[in-house]
């Protein structure tokens, strides 16, 4: 059995809190490995080996740091196969989905190898007599990330590949579920040259997280997760001073316009609200066709397709999705599902009778559809984070951006529609952080940047593009004069550049 300690000072480390959980592989419900859970005094050995390594780092110049991180990157697409199994075993995403995980991340390095450009500041010859003024971007010193289950590879480099392309120290503390590929990944940076202790993964549960969010030596905090965890560090982090970007829930909605390519949009709708088993804060977990034909056309035609879902073991590579992560996630969605029925709503297709032939104790779920969902539900206010996909019928254009304006949550929104118009106008009265037009999962791409609204996201910062070089750096300006031997005397009064 794999036994998971730390990665600490560019050295794997046994774990000394005694404490451990299991790592289940979800298409047999075996447990794969072994992980420990840090105790305070190891989180504070991992940032003890930071602070020391990080002002040698940053002291290194850009087109150094950046060299370490295209070296990364040759090594990631030499061991990509590798990667990708121990994080298809661990999560139970299909082998083709956890390779898109790998790749959405591997784009953020390509945007970090531009921190040469990206970290230079501002230069203003002649503020004053005689004065210039310049400004520059400084690291922040020691920062961490806490990166959830659903993207054990794609979070991590978000965070860390930014950071420590500013010249910052990282300490990673990812999801104690499937550890396995977040290892590996500084497994590899330390191959590519990083030197040692400028990346340190520490695994752990709470008492980990408690012990970033306390440490001095801390100066700013990512976070994936859920809401309510999103916001509970945001305010312990900030109590503690540090800057905090937190990013929570999310109920995404496709609006369905009568004019919209149907064919098109079922396909969208399928591979978006039931791939990765529809645990992705980017899912589509609500669809709202506008009027009754629309509505009644897309169930027609949805019906059979979530019916004929193929459900299969993490290493099929025709699979459409996999187990989910856990027994308790099962659980969770399975229950999800019967709140739905208690509350009113049509099941449609009810995939909670799966069983998969041969792994019949993987944690698998057949496809779900609710037909007539209304938003008093628990169904539609809360997120499942499974297979399962909820349909509200709005009357017209006005309610199908009233209905994700007035969530809670504020991830992603998509419109399926031929009306250049009607998208347009979506697009500027939805009250969500991402959008997309005619296509179904809106995440941006690595030079633009991440980040929703409301219960979505917690700090004034978004992840990776330009926004995580203003994140994990801090501006510094200079106002300059060299005396030209003219003595002006004492002043008292605000100065001015007169």
């Amino acid at each position: 059995m794999i036994q998971y300690g730390h990665f600490i000072g560019g050295k794997h480390v046994k774990g000394k809190s005694g404490r451990t959980a299991d790592v289940f592989q979800p298409l047999d419900g075996t447990v794969r490995a072994k992980v420990a859970l840090a105790s305070k005094a190891e989180l504070a050995e991992a940032v003890a080996n930071a602070k020391a390594a990080q002002p040698a780092w940053a002291a290194t110049n850009p087109q150094r740091r950046v060299r370490v991180l295209m070296k990364f990157l040759e090594l990631v697409a030499r061991d990509n196969d590798e990667l990708a199994e121990i994080l298809a075993r661990e999560h139970g995403k299909t082998l083709p989905d956890a390779k898109g995980d790998i790749l959405r991340g591997v784009e953020v390095v390509e945007f970090a190898i531009g921190i040469p450009h990206l970290m230079k500041g501002e230069f203003t010859e002649g503020a004053g007599p005689g004065i210039d003024l310049f400004s520059m971007r400084q690291p922040l010193g020691v920062v961490a990330g806490i990166t959830p289950f659903n993207f054990p590879a794609m979070i991590p480099m978000w965070k860390f590949a930014p950071a420590i392309a500013c010249g910052n120290a990282f300490i990673l503390k990812p999801s104690e579920r499937d550890p396995g590929v977040p290892m590996r990944l500084a497994e590899l940076m330390l191959e590519a040259g990083l030197p040692a202790g400028v990346l340190n993964v520490v695994n752990g549960d709470k008492e980990a997280v408690d012990a970033i969010l306390d440490h001095h030596d801390i100066s700013a905090v990512g976070f994936v997760g859920s809401s309510n965890i999103a916001q509970y560090i945001y305010e312990r982090a900030a109590q503690t001073g540090k800057r905090c970007q937190c990013f929570g829930g999310a109920k995404n909605h496709m609006i369905i316009m009568p004019d919209a390519d149907m064919d098109q949009t079922v396909d969208a709708l399928i591979g978006a609200g039931y791939g990765a088993a529809g645990e992705r804060c980017m899912a589509v977990s609500v669809a709202v066709p506008v009027g009754k034909g629309t509505a009644d056309t897309l169930m027609e035609k949805l019906v059979p397709r979530v019916e004929n879902l193929k459900i299969g073991p993490s290493t099929e590579p025709s699979a459409d999705f996999g187990p989910l992560v856990t027994a308790a996630a099962l659980e969770r969605v399975k229950n999800y599902v019967e709140i739905g029925i208690k509350e009113g709503a049509t099941l449609a297709v009810d995939g909670r009778g799966f069983k998969m032939q041969g792994y019949e104790n993987g944690f698998y779920m057949g496809g779900c559809l609710f037909d007539n969902v209304t938003a008093d539900m628990r169904i539609y206010k809360e997120e499942i984070f499974g297979p399962v996909l909820s349909v509200v019928r709005a009357h017209d254009f006005d309610e199908a951006v009233r209905l994700p304006s007035e969530h809670e949550y504020g991830n992603g929104v998509a419109i399926f529609t031929r009306d250049g118009d009607a998208a347009r106008e979506f697009a500027s009265r939805v009250h969500v952080g991402m959008v997309g037009i005619n296509v179904p999962i809106p995440v941006p791409v690595s030079y633009y940047t991440f980040g929703g609204w409301k219960r979505s996201g917690f700090g004034d910062l978004n992840q990776y593009g330009p926004d995580s070089v203003r994140f994990y750096t801090k501006t510094k300006t200079v106002t300059s004069r060299w005396p030209s031997g003219v003595k002006e005397g004492a002043e008292f009064a605000m100065p001015t550049m007169k």
